[in-house]
């Protein structure tokens, strides 16, 4: 019942079904969107941790820190491997972590009085970057083809692959700021917005898990996307930074507010 009204939802609003890119444009709307759903007791404890800066702003904390060897067990955090007729509940757990344990830890480290201040800022930090990773359906794909890097396309005249179309073509080639996407997203009624942010990261992972599937039926090995591809499935883009975004201010709010 929850997943029909979820779907409903998203019908209503976008009026397509299919899927996504994830890009640092994208990941600081993800970002923007739940700084303007904060309460305001959540907004001044996060304000307090970041030193003022916003939740976009730290949005691809990260990313960045990938170069760097000392957080390097973090790497396989960003996404998981999962096979497209298996559900995350179905399959070994990675032992270095994955998306949904990854969250989880952050989630602990948040709500554990007992946690240091430096651990909490940068385990908030991850936490806003992994709650958009988990909406970019190309994170939750198949390891035989590592998430879709390995699936080659071209992208108008440019060499690509499946994985890159959906995190980086896509939203980037729109052309606007992240604060211009925010601006243009669907105004949600609260009740729309409570039932986004109702389950969690479990009921969350599979929900994306419907698009993945949806991803890859969507192209074949060496095709050429143009704008008919990014015209059908840009709808899917703001349903997911919309989604994405109101679920991380959820988890704030709970966390903080």
């Amino acid at each position: 019942m929850k997943k029909t009204i979820f779907l409903w939802l998203i019908c209503l609003q976008f009026g397509l079904a299919a899927t996504p890119y994830w890009s640092k444009t994208g990941h600081r709307v993800t970002g923007e969107i739940a700084q303007r759903h904060l309460s305001k007791k959540a907004r001044k404890a996060l304000s307090k941790l970041l030193d003022g800066q916003s939740l976009a702003a730290v949005s691809n904390y990260a990313d960045e820190i990938k170069s760097d060897d000392r957080y390097k067990d973090f790497y396989t955090w960003h996404y998981v491997n999962l096979p497209l007729d298996k559900k995350y509940t179905e399959i070994e757990p990675d032992p270095s972590g994955d998306i949904v344990t990854g969250i989880q830890k952050c989630i602990s480290v948040l709500e554990n009085r007992n946690s240091d201040h430096a651990d909490k800022v940068f385990y908030l930090k991850m936490l806003v970057h992994f709650l958009g990773d988990l909406h970019q359906p190309m994170h939750v794909g198949r390891k035989i083809d590592k998430g879709g890097n390995d699936l080659q396309l071209r992208w108008f005249e440019k060499g690509t692959n499946l994985h890159r179309v959906w995190d980086y073509h896509m939203i980037d080639d729109f052309g606007m700021s992240y604060t211009e996407l925010t601006d243009k997203l669907p105004e949600l009624s609260k009740r729309e917005i409570e039932e986004i942010q109702k389950g969690d990261v479990y009921q969350w992972v599979e929900e994306t898990h419907m698009i993945t599937n949806e991803v890859y039926s969507s192209v074949e090995v060496g095709e050429k996307l143009r704008y008919r591809y990014s015209y059908k499935y840009w709808p899917t883009v703001e349903q997911q930074l919309l989604v994405g975004g109101l679920r991380l201010a959820g988890l704030l709010n709970k966390l903080f507010g």
